[in-house]
């Protein structure tokens, strides 16, 4: 079932590609998310930090995940880098 989280906002690949943790390579995206079946996003496409630092290929979240090595770092990066978070009148 598709499930809307509370926030998310999308970010530039290039911009979540500072991140020294970022993969090399992102996991596959399914063909709907990806200009051809398995290609690898180009670094001016947008894809959604989520709630839960999560990052997807589209709006929803826990579907199309392309990142989920949420750690410590990460969470940092995304909150002073990136200035990330949920605002507080947010649900």
């Amino acid at each position: 079932m598709t499930h809307i989280g509370k926030y998310c906002k999308a970010y530039e690949v290039a911009r979540l590609a500072g991140f020294p943790g970022w993969p090399d390579k992102l996991r596959l995206l399914p063909p709907e998310a990806a200009a051809s079946p398995g290609a690898e996003p180009a670094p001016n496409d947008y894809l959604y930090l989520q709630e839960n630092f999560t990052v997807t290929a589209g709006i929803f979240l826990g579907e199309d995940v392309v990142f989920d090595e949420v750690t410590t770092a990460w969470i940092d990066f995304c909150r002073t880098t990136l200035k990330f978070e949920v605002p507080p009148d947010v649900e």
